[in-house]
């Protein structure tokens, strides 16, 4: 289906514009591992330390020493010697998961509440996911703890958008699975990526996608794989 809004004449008070489209849904907690499982397939091998310099993590590598590093540290860029943006700041969100309702399909709805960080949207994950109600995005909170209030202002505002979500009958029949609280890695004047020496070690910086972090991911992946084609060229020259 084509992006396309709809006809404002068919829209709710104070409902301003709605645009349909088809895109993805992501379950995830399914994805994730999937894409683990494809990185061991391509001989991938998983390492887990800790380390406080970003030059620190070239010898972990499987044999010898890594010759280029590639961080992808999200909002810990932060304090991350070598590295140290402290412009990378954490967009909270908080989330509402409800079980899947089966009068409910996998769609996107979006709207924006009085307060600007703020919003209410819906996605139904596939694959018993469970249907996450949202939301907000607050910068600078550090907040780890979900917000009762705000999970009821989330709960209402989802229900007013999708009366469907309990069969007419109102936020009480919602079936709470669980609340959730997530930090995006914001970086105001955009994604970092590109390419640095340290300790003379090359690195090749993939950080700061706020809230799009699955959806450019490929993309993002490509560019990285680039500056990694680039530097691994330099290096047989010299």
């Amino acid at each position: 289906m084509a992006f396309k809004s709809r006809d404002k004449s068919t829209l709710d008070p104070g409902i301003h514009a709605t645009y349909e489209f088809t895109s993805v849904c992501i379950n995830t907690a399914i994805y994730l591992p999937w894409l683990v499982s494809k990185c061991l397939g391509n001989g991938v091998v998983f390492k887990r330390a800790v380390v406080e310099h970003v030059a620190d993590a070239a010898p972990l590598h499987a044999v010898g020493t890594a010759h280029l590093v590639v961080n992808c540290t999200g909002l810990m860029a932060r304090d991350l010697g070598g590295v140290e943006d402290k412009t990378v700041i954490p967009a909270r969100g908080q989330v509402v998961v409800v079980r899947n309702h089966p009068g409910i399909m996998t769609t996107v709805s979006n709207s924006t509440s009085a307060k600007t960080d703020e919003m209410v949207y819906i996605m139904c994950r596939p694959s018993g996911g469970g249907t996450i109600l949202g939301g907000c995005y607050q910068v600078g909170n550090w907040n780890a703890s979900p917000d009762p209030d705000l999970a009821e202002t989330i709960k209402k505002g989802c229900v007013a958008l999708c009366p469907a979500l309990t069969q007419g009958k109102g936020m009480e029949a919602l079936s709470v699975i669980r609340h959730g609280v997530g930090f995006r890695p914001l970086r105001p004047q955009g994604v970092r990526l590109g390419t640095e020496h340290v300790r003379g070690i090359p690195v090749v910086h993939n950080y700061g996608h706020g809230g799009w972090g699955y959806q450019s991911s490929y993309g993002c992946a490509a560019a990285v794989a680039s500056f990694v084609e680039k530097e691994v060229s330099i290096t047989a020259k010299l």
